[in-house]
């Protein structure tokens, strides 16, 4: 059995896909010291210095706005009402990480909703025993418990419904505000030939994306260090630019084995994916979770637009949709309603004809900062149900398709 000084490099040994190197090993969050002697007693075979804060899950919050998640975060939800103060902790922390729940409430239904339906690993009410812990906790600091069910974080694409419309320009904006609200972010550009978002982000594409598209056996543990950018605190950018002349021969499986990755290691991942006849682009938009199609008041973008919300996703399956009508104030464009006339549908957010803005903020690789966009891209996100902030449907957590945690 690993001792304290051990357990890290046997949860190295023991982890696949996406691990962070500099991940602590674990950390809890409680609300009295009663609760703090009994993990210390309950785990010190295996966790001598583990190290124990006070003030709880909401202390945890904001720990975890700014740190690196632990392997196995144990928080107190005592004294509060535990389903919101967890859909809070989700945002925050990497669905990687193993959330163990101490609690006042012995209740089945409880117990359910947070292990079941949030998705934590397990949930103990007090009073808190040396024994409890051992008997609930231990296996999971030990890295011995059963796999759990996979969660992890949301795939969204976002695509123009023509060329120029702006897609790429929502998809970065769109990462931002996820990472703005301390979501752990991947932008992931799609296009390996042309793709523009290292370029609008003033940071420079590699070939990481590449090596896990021809490669993908050879997706390890550090990917996300090596090969995605960061451009912004929570947020990373993974693109490449690939020689006009080359041809990327994808394995199979590629595509999935990079989101399986992916998702565990980030809660959001943005994926600027056009809609063309590559089948990478055509396996990411397969398997979004939700998508974003963009379009600009013209003819021809409307009638594009049409043709892609009518497209199924994997296995036949409705997949949300978003529609953003990008540059809606420019000259000799349709109106509004005549687009929502054309699409027998509503358009979900609208982004003005700002070209100023954004070509100084695309030559600067800086953020646009005008409020209309802004406030733009912050509809886009409330219209994703998993990304709006600080709301968790509880009522419906049991009928959910994914979990807050894992």
């Amino acid at each position: 059995m690993p001792d304290g000084s051990n357990l890290k490099l046997a949860f190295d040994q023991a982890e696949t896909g996406f691990t962070r190197h500099d991940r602590p090993t674990a950390l809890a969050f409680v609300s009295s010291s009663h609760a703090e002697t009994a993990l210390r007693d309950g785990l010190s075979e295996w966790l001598p210095d583990m190290e124990v804060r006070r003030g709880g899950i909401r202390a945890a919050i904001t720990s975890q706005r700014s740190a690196v998640s632990p392997r196995v975060l144990i928080v107190d939800v005592t004294g509060l009402d535990p389903l919101p103060a967890l859909g809070e902790l989700s945002a925050v922390v990497e669905p990687e990480t193993c959330v163990l729940v101490i609690g006042e409430a012995n209740d089945l239904a409880l117990y359910r909703e947070i292990t079941r339906g949030l998705g934590a690993a397990e949930y103990v009410p007090g009073p808190l025993t040396r024994d409890l812990v051992r008997q609930h906790f231990a296996s999971f600091v030990r890295g011995q418990a059963p796999e759990p069910e996979r969660g992890g974080g949301r795939l969204v694409t976002v695509t123009g419904a023509r060329g120029g419309v702006g897609a790429s320009v929502v998809a970065i904006g769109l990462a931002r505000h996820l990472g703005d609200t301390r979501r752990h972010t991947l932008l992931l550009d799609a296009d390996l030939v042309r793709g523009t978002s290292a370029l609008m982000l003033d940071t420079e594409a590699g070939d990481g994306l590449r090596t896990a598209l021809v490669a993908p056996e050879r997706i390890d543990a550090l990917l996300a260090e090596r090969a995605a950018r960061r451009v912004a605190d929570r947020v990373h950018v993974l693109s490449a630019g690939e020689d006009l002349a080359d041809t990327v021969e994808r394995a199979p499986e590629a595509c999935s084995s990079l989101l399986e990755a992916l998702r565990r290691r980030y809660n959001a991942i943005v994926a600027d994916a056009p809609w063309n006849a590559d089948p990478f682009c055509r396996e990411l938009l397969a398997s979004a979770h939700h998508r974003i199609v963009v379009m600009t008041p013209t003819l021809p973008s409307v009638r594009e637009a049409l043709r892609l919300i009518g497209r199924p996703g994997r296995d036949g399956k409705t997949t949300p949709t978003t529609l953003v009508l990008n540059r809606a104030n420019m000259a000799g464009g349709l109106k509004r309603a005549q687009i929502e006339s054309a699409l027998r549908a509503p358009v979900d957010a609208i982004i003005p004809d700002l070209p100023r803005e954004i070509s100084d903020a695309i030559t600067l690789g800086a953020p646009a900062k005008a409020s209309s966009f802004t406030s733009g891209i912050a509809a886009v996100a409330g219209q994703i149900s998993a990304f709006r902030a600080g709301s968790v449907d509880h009522a419906a957590s049991s009928r959910r398709r994914w979990r807050l945690f894992r």
